[in-house]
């Protein structure tokens, strides 16, 4: 199924001004086959988060494969009057070679480590940063935002909301992708049910019951059409005098008449764990057990987190707002940065040097490896060189990217994966994309696999990510070289 709402040819102009003009650049003096690796990783975690859920990489992976420019785009860069012709005669030519690897969608992810690390000529590494930043950096944050949701929920399912409150069409599908990713149950987005297999799940607004002369009548309209699971919206007017009964007296009529459904209410206003529990209560005491209640209302981790502690007897949460739009973390710090260009023949490692030492960057393409204790938990990354082995048999040891004496050992007894893959080879595939529900379930587990300090809403452990003593050594000698010249 294409699940793509944008047509393919329009995705080599989804980038930035200057990616065109740098790549025409490399084209005038002959340096756009110049290899060159690029790393995607991001600088900080959100607000009062111990990791995020690494989203979007398929989205991008579709992106890469059909990038070119189309005839129309040629010509529309020609407009300009910007572009030379050498530049705009090897477009047309243009497709997307390079070589990705990554870790796959759905894991856990660190500030700082490389993620998405890209070889390729220099000129189409350096075009798609922009859209590679745009497909990670939303997805990753909005996939985070979902776990933490359903931390807080305990087990019960979350439903995303969002679609109205989201950033666009665009910006709502990518949502829903990414909120499925990190643990919501299903969206309201039909859309994303259509071209993504989320399931779609949905109740009725209160312009459905306002049609009606009153609520009871409202309620029977929508069982006549519905019968098997219907979700009554009972806040529409006052819960606890007209929503309540009225539900209540349409469900047990209905029960008279053979229906054997699950009795099910949601509150969208009001004092929800008040009403929940008051909800809750009518319909037990009424004889239906174990009714769904569905809470909503711009309900974020920290006010399902409250409710729970207050004994909301709430059972199903629908998330808006603040999960499509990250809430109060309106994007993720993620960035993509050279770290190695052939010059003279041989591949040369690269760094940013900066006042602020948190964006000074670790040279040179990097591996990942991450370390489990005998219990599953995953206790630190170590950054190593690609052609650095591992000592075998004994301890690594790690040293903090800033604070180098820091340092943490990773004895020979602890299991070590290696955490980035081969996704793409000469711009294509190396092997079927997994599907949505794989991808989830896969973040499901590996999510699992973090210790309860690391989950937390609240002053979460903080994960070690450390440089190898030959990276480490690297970067100082490689930070004193350049203020040096710099002087």
């Amino acid at each position: 199924m294409d699940r793509r709402i944008w047509p393919p040819e329009a995705m080599a102009l989804l980038t930035d001004y200057y990616q065109l003009t740098m790549m025409a650049g490399y084209v005038h003096h002959g340096r756009q086959d110049t290899p060159a690796v690029f790393e995607y990783f991001f600088r900080a975690l959100p607000s009062h988060t111990g990791f995020c859920v690494f989203a979007g990489l398929g989205d991008l992976l579709d992106d890469l494969e059909n990038l070119h420019f189309s005839a129309d785009a040629v010509e529309w860069l020609r407009s300009l009057g910007t572009f030379p012709d050498e530049f705009l005669d090897w477009l047309p030519e243009f497709r997307f070679r390079g070589e990705v690897w990554a870790m796959p969608e759905g894991t856990p992810v660190f500030p700082h480590e490389p993620i998405v690390r890209v070889h390729g000529g220099i000129a189409e590494a350096q075009l798609i940063e922009t859209l590679l930043l745009n497909r990670l950096n939303f997805q990753t944050l909005v996939a985070t935002k979902a776990a933490r949701v359903c931390f807080a929920a305990e087990g019960d399912p979350v439903i995303e909301f969002g679609l109205r409150r989201a950033q666009g069409p665009d910006g709502a599908l990518s949502a829903s992708r990414a909120a499925y990713i990190g643990g919501c149950c299903g969206t309201s987005n039909v859309l994303a049910g259509k071209l993504l297999g989320i399931p779609v799940l949905g109740t009725m607004a209160h312009s459905w019951i306002m049609s009606y002369p009153d609520e009871k009548t409202a309620f029977q309209a929508y069982l006549d059409i519905f019968p098997r699971n219907p979700v009554l919206l009972i806040d529409t007017y006052d819960t606890a005098a007209n929503g309540l009964p009225a539900a209540l007296d349409v469900l047990q009529a209905r029960r008279k008449q053979g229906w054997e459904g699950r009795a099910a209410v949601r509150l969208d206003s009001g004092d929800l764990a008040y009403l929940s529990k008051l909800a809750h209560r009518t319909l037990t005491e009424a004889g239906f057990e174990d009714p769904l209640i569905v809470g909503s209302n711009d309900l974020d981790e920290e006010l399902i987190a409250d409710l729970k502690r207050q004994g909301a007897r709430i059972n199903s949460w629908g998330v808006g707002t603040h999960l499509v739009t990250g809430g109060s973390e309106p994007a993720l710090s993620g960035v993509y940065k050279l770290v190695a260009v052939a010059e003279n023949g041989r591949m040369t490692s690269k760094m940013k040097v900066s006042s602020n030492i948190e964006k000074t960057t670790d040279p040179g393409p990097k591996r990942v490896v991450r370390y489990y204790r005998a219990d599953g938990a995953p206790v630190g990354d170590v950054l190593l060189a690609l052609d650095e082995e591992l000592p075998a048999g004994k301890p690594c040891v790690s040293h903090n990217r800033v604070e180098y004496a820091r340092t943490r050992t990773f004895g020979p007894e602890l299991k070590s994966v290696e955490m980035l893959q081969c996704v793409l080879r000469d711009g294509r595939r190396v092997a079927p994309g997994p599907d949505i529900h794989t991808i989830r379930a896969y973040a499901q587990e590996r999510i699992a696999e973090l210790t309860p300090e690391m989950r937390r809403l609240r002053n979460p452990e903080r994960y070690w990510v450390g440089l190898s003593t030959r990276v480490a050594d690297e970067k100082a000698a490689e930070i004193s070289r350049l203020t040096e010249a710099a002087r």
